[in-house]
This record gives C-alpha cells, structure tokens and sequence, in this order.
C-alpha cells in the first residue's frame, strides 16, 4: 500500500518498547517519517521541536496517561489541530468514549492488525489534509469577501460623492440666493443709517401731535404684518389700494408703498394723513423705517435658510469610518436630503410627505441617506422635473415601511427585473453609471431589508423595508 506524499510525520507514543519498534517498522515501510517517545513528558517535548502530521498515543503510560497527553495538545493552539489515534489495550465502551469527548479523532485495540494501522492512518492522514486545505480556501474566501467588502463601501461612497457632484450646482444656488438676500438686507441698512438716521430729529419735530400718532399708527401697522404675498395677490391688492386712494396725489406710487409696507386693509384711518402736504416726506420715512424691519428678518430668515443647506451638505458628505450600526431618525435622513435638491425640487415638483411616527432605528445612516439620495434622484429624473413626488413612512409590526412614489413615464415591463442588475441604465452616456440602484439593494440588503418596485405610467412606486431591532 504505497502512498503519494511520503513526508507525513507520524509520532507513536508508547511505553512498550515493543509497540514502538513494531509501529515504526509498519509506519517507515510505508513511507512515513516516523519519531518515538515512550512517555508523555517525552512526546510534549517532541512536539514541540517537531510538529507531527499524526500522533499514535497509548493511554495506559506512567506518569502522565495519554488522556492528560491529549488534554495538553489540544489546550495548545500551536498543537490541537494534529489528530490523534489513541490505540490501546483498554477495551470498555468508556475508555473509547473518553478518549473521543478528549479530541481523539479513532481508537486502535490491541493487539492491532498491521492493515487496520494503516488504513486508519492514511485514512486521518488524508482528512488532515483536507481540512488543511478547506481552512485555507477559508481563508482566501474570507479575505476575498473582505475585499469585496471594501470595494463595495469604495462604490458606495464613490456612488454618493458623485451624487453630491450633481447636487453641487442647486446647493451653490441655495446658497447664494439666502447670501444675496443678506447683502441686499445689509445694503439696505447701511444706507438708511447713512442717509437718513441723522434727519429723523428734525423730522420729528415737523410733525404735530396728531400727525406723529397718525405716523406712529401706520409704523407699527406695517411692522406687525408678517404674511409673504405672491406676485399675483400683490397686483390685485395694488389694484384695490388705487381704486380707494383715488383722490390722492400719485396713487398708484402711494399704492405701490402701502403694499410693500404690508398695508392694504383699513386705510381708511391713514387718509387723512396721506392726502396732507408732506404727506410723500411722512410715507418716505414710515417706509424706511419699517424696512428696518424688514431686513433684518430676511438676514434672519436666510442665515437659517443658508445654515440649513450647509447642515444638510455636511450630514450628506460626511463618512462615517467606525463600520458599527448607530440610532438614527429615518425621516430626519430624508429631510436632509430633500433639503439638498430643495432648488431642482421648488419650481416644478410638488412634495407630499405622510410620515408617520417612527423610533429610531439601528442603522448605518450615511448608507440609508445614499439610498434616499438614489431613490429622489431617480425619482425627479423619471418626471423630468415635473410632477408629484409622494414620500410615505409608516410602521408595521417590527418593520419600518419608506415608499417614494412619482408621476413620471413608469418603467416598461421587460427591463423592470433588470433595474438592480449592476452597470443596467437606462440613461444617456455620461448620465449614469449603473450601480445605483444595485448599490441600493445591496444597502437595504445589508440593513436586513428588502426593496420592491411598482410602476405603471404616472405612477412608479420604490418601497423599501427595514427591520426595526
């Protein structure tokens, strides 16, 4: 019975100088490299100057008996791998069952047969090899998946980093509109303090009592309207001021003011004081003062405007490097996102959002806002930027349900399997790469989620679920 790999190191433990040369003599025949230790504390030492393949072990030895022997092989990382036959004389089903509950991987009797040695060793030999062989496979597959773990969070953040590249030109814009209200505001301002301030005393004191209550009324008249007007209900409200101010000098210029001012209901108190001589003077400075106002809730309004994008922009670009789950609000993650297509989002989409109560879920939230970012972005490109965005969260049982529903032309039939595939796009060179949506299942998939898709032309639904742990 000749073997192929004839460097196997086989070390036979026994107190019985007998069984040692009689093994030896089988074992080296066959090819093996064989080493001897007639005691336990010998075959330690052997071990660990020279690692065996295999390991015979008698149990009845002096000293230390082979299950104390095992014991200290298999407590050792460097050894507990190496199987080991036990063969001896004890033959009660106890002393087989104890030496197998040890780490034993067979059991000889004696007196042995020489083929029965062999066949169990060639046999333990090769399963050895095997397992060797299987551990290293194992090794390569987790290393592989590693990589590819990696690669994948690389696609993620190169999918989201290019995501953020087509959102750039819409958050600089988002941006410079609430600056350019600043500056505007801030102009403004400056200009009163430089030109005017210094004339009010003697403004002031041009104005009789009943004039400066009158002046005063129509101040704080203006400085208590809040309501923004559209360009359509200024018009009308012009229009209407004119008709009432028709015996007045310039109506339509007295109209233009009072509207802009906020004044357009009972303007019947203020007529007395717009139809006197200095009536222009009086308007003048009422209008400057309560533009004051004005500007500094519009610096107000677009610092907040301004310092929400660049919140927003920071939640969306940062990178979270610690891999392990957090708590985070998913509606809170949407909103981020919605605020960064804010600008492609206010002409010609309408936003309906229905969401529901939800705790805060274990999450990897960057990844999710990717999935968001994705999902929108599909989502406005599918409607050419026209039509009816519909956002759904809502709970149930222990899933959390996130649907995003548009109007747009809805996704034929033949390519809806194909969508997740990586590289499938329907859109122009340049436009897109593929691996959006696929990133995003494999995001929901990480999750412990799922994503469906429902379309139809004027309705095309993504619904994704997420455990809630």
């Amino acid at each position: 019975m000749e073997i192929q790999n004839s460097k196997n190191i086989i070390l036979v433990v026994d107190d019985s100088r007998t069984y040692l040369v009689v093994l030896s003599q089988i074992l080296k025949k066959q090819g093996y490299k064989v080493e001897t230790a007639s005691n336990g504390k010998q075959a330690l030492k052997s071990v660990q100057s020279t690692l065996p393949d295999l390991i015979l072990l008698d149990i009845q030895m002096p000293e230390m008996n082979g299950y104390e022997v095992c014991q200290k092989l298999k407590a050792d990382d460097k050894t507990r791998e190496i199987p080991i036959i036990f063969i001896s004389g004890l033959n009660k089903i106890i002393d087989k069952l104890k030496a197998f509950s040890l780490g034993g991987v067979d059991y000889i009797s004696k007196p042995f047969k020489k083929e029965d040695v062999l066949a169990r060793v060639e046999t333990h030999l090769k399963l050895h090899r095997l397992q060797q062989q299987l551990a290293a496979q194992n090794q390569e597959l987790q290393k592989a998946l590693e990589e590819l773990r990696n690669t994948q969070e690389e696609l993620i953040q190169a999918e989201k980093m290019a995501a953020l590249g087509q959102l750039i030109a819409g958050v600089a814009h988002e941006i410079n509109n609430p600056l350019s209200a600043i500056n505007s505001s801030v102009m403004t301002i400056n200009n009163f303090l430089t030109q005017t301030i210094t004339q009010l005393p003697e403004f002031f004191r041009s104005l009789s009592e009943e004039k400066q209550q009158a002046f005063f009324a129509l101040l704080q008249t203006s400085l208590a309207k809040e309501t923004l007007l559209s360009t359509k209900e200024e018009r009308e409200l012009k229009r209407k001021l004119i008709s009432q101010l028709k015996n007045i000098e310039d109506a339509d210029i007295v109209a233009d003011t009072l509207v802009d001012m906020g004044i357009y209901d009972n303007v019947e108190e203020f007529l007395s004081l717009l139809q006197a001589p200095d009536s222009e003077i009086i308007l003048d400075f009422a209008y400057k003062l309560s533009n004051l106002q004005r500007s500094s809730k519009t610096i107000e309004t677009a610092s907040q405007r301004a310092s929400k994008v660049v919140f927003a922009l920071k939640k969306f670009a940062r990178f979270d490097q610690s891999g392990q789950k957090v708590e985070a609000n998913i509606t809170d993650g949407i909103e981020t996102v919605l605020t960064l297509f804010h600008n492609k989002l206010k002409h010609d989409i309408e936003v309906i959002k229905h969401y529901a109560p939800l705790p805060p879920i274990l999450c990897y939230p960057d990844e999710l806002n990717q999935v968001w970012t994705n999902l929108i972005q599909n989502a406005l490109q599918a409607m050419d930027y026209k039509g009816t965005l519909t956002i759904k969260v809502s709970q149930q049982d222990k899933q959390a349900f996130i649907s995003m529903t548009d109007s747009g032309k809805g996704i034929a039939e033949e390519i809806k399997e194909k969508i997740f595939e990586p590289f499938f796009t329907t859109k122009g060179a340049g436009e897109g790469s593929g691996l959006g949506l696929d990133i995003v299942r494999k995001i929901i998939e990480k999750h412990e989620g799922n994503i469906a898709v429902e379309s139809q032309p004027g309705k095309t639904t993504f619904t994704v679920s997420i455990p809630i742990h």
